[in-house]
């Protein structure tokens, strides 16, 4: 059985963003089924920023290399040489960093993995993610350059598709979905009785206002307003037990860390219960498994809730929600972009009161979810024919 080497550009197993790993252990899983689809075996090489010493996992197939910005140019022992030992990369841009609203500097280093994969002369496949938005010019110019040589182009919402199709893209689109949906969890034990247990993930980004600290995701109402008025209502409220559930732990970087906001928000709001640091993305969906409703900042926290049937209500920032629930059929969303405090807090209650029917209309929309995601398998099985044939030519 022929061995195919799969680097995963912008993948993480040490990501303190718990979503990122998510991806990263949802994107084995699809590939190691593909592999196994198409009769060969695969070792994967993750080229990506590493935030921790201790990966989530020790795996004998999996192999990190950790990447600084001067692996960019160095031609001999840095990107564009761990890229060459590759049969087939996988770039999956962290799931919504193929774009310039983060800044420049993100952008271009995830332009630039791409450009020495062509350069490489390997194979580009850009895994199912959010695709821009590119608001400046040049910027779309680069982006589109790079994705009319790809390979393979899987986004995982509509709304990338006709973003795409609107900058010019004249190749495949895979129509997919979140590879999250596939991450694997123990599912955590339901009490028949008791208080109603939900979950509140509360984006440490998003509270501290983004990384420039003024509103940098233009929020209608200020994010600890709508923070601290949903906890003022349902701490008043009887039966219900408030959790708040951290789905990026940091500490480098406060500006990020939801647990140390959580820890604040517990002193104001006694009640609340602190979920644990999660050591890895399965563990939180584990967790958030065993809630009964669940509302959040960070969408793979909110996809974590979603794919373990659980009710969820997510809390937007940028379209990459919408585009996402919104291509499954999946209604349940506030935008805080522009809904205000009020607006918010009315739609969490009506959610919390419909939360059994909100889950029986989930089931199909997960199922519609998976099917799209079937689509970018088959993809994979057909590409990694491919790189077995090339390798039994040389």
């Amino acid at each position: 059985m022929r061995k195919i080497r799969v680097g995963l550009q912008w993948h993480s197993m040490t990501s303190e963003n718990l979503g990122v790993g998510a991806l990263t252990l949802s994107n084995i899983a699809i590939v190691e089924e593909a592999a196994r689809k198409a009769g060969v075996s695969v070792e994967f090489v993750i080229l990506g920023w590493t935030d921790a010493d201790t990966p989530y996992f020790e795996r004998d197939n999996v192999h990190i290399v950790g990447l600084r910005l001067k692996d960019f140019i160095k031609p001999r022992s840095g990107l564009f040489s761990q890229i060459r030992r590759c049969d087939l990369v996988l770039d999956i841009g962290a799931g919504d960093s193929f774009a310039d609203i983060y800044g420049l500097k993100r952008f271009g280093t995830v332009l630039a993995s791409k450009v020495l994969t062509l350069l490489a002369r390997r194979p580009l496949v850009l895994s199912p993610q959010t695709i821009g938005p590119f608001k400046r010019p040049w910027v779309r110019r680069l982006a589109l350059g790079v994705m009319n040589r790809a390979t393979v182009v899987a986004a995982r919402d509509d709304l990338s598709v006709a973003f795409l199709r609107d900058l010019g893209f004249r190749g495949k689109i895979i129509a997919a979905s979140d590879v999250a949906l596939r991450l694997p969890y123990a599912p955590a034990a339901k009490p028949q009785d008791g208080p109603v247990r939900i979950g509140l993930n509360v984006s440490g980004l998003l509270f501290s206002g983004g990384y420039t600290r003024d509103n940098m995701f233009g929020l209608r109402s200020p994010y600890p307003e709508v923070i601290r008025a949903l906890l003022t209502r349902l701490t008043a409220q009887p039966g219900i037990e408030v959790h708040l559930v951290p789905h990026v732990i940091s500490e480098r970087f406060a500006v990020e860390d939801d647990h140390r906001t959580n820890m604040a928000l517990a002193k104001e709001f006694p009640s609340v219960i602190l979920a644990p640091k999660f050591s890895d993305p399965i563990a939180a969906k584990g967790y958030i498994s065993g809630l009964d409703f669940f509302a959040g900042g960070r969408m793979h926290a909110c996809i974590a809730a979603f794919s373990s049937g659980v009710p969820v209500l997510p809390m937007a920032y940028s379209r990459k929600f919408a585009g996402l629930f919104g291509a499954i059929g999946y209604t349940p969303l506030v935008d805080c972009t522009t809904d205000n405090t009020e607006q918010i807090v009315a739609a969490f209650g009506e959610a919390l009161t419909r939360r059994q029917a909100i889950a029986d209309e989930m089931a199909q929309c997960l199922a519609r979810g998976l099917m799209r995601l079937d689509l970018y398998e088959t993809a994979l099985v057909d590409q990694l024919r491919v790189a077995s044939a090339k390798q039994a030519r040389a």
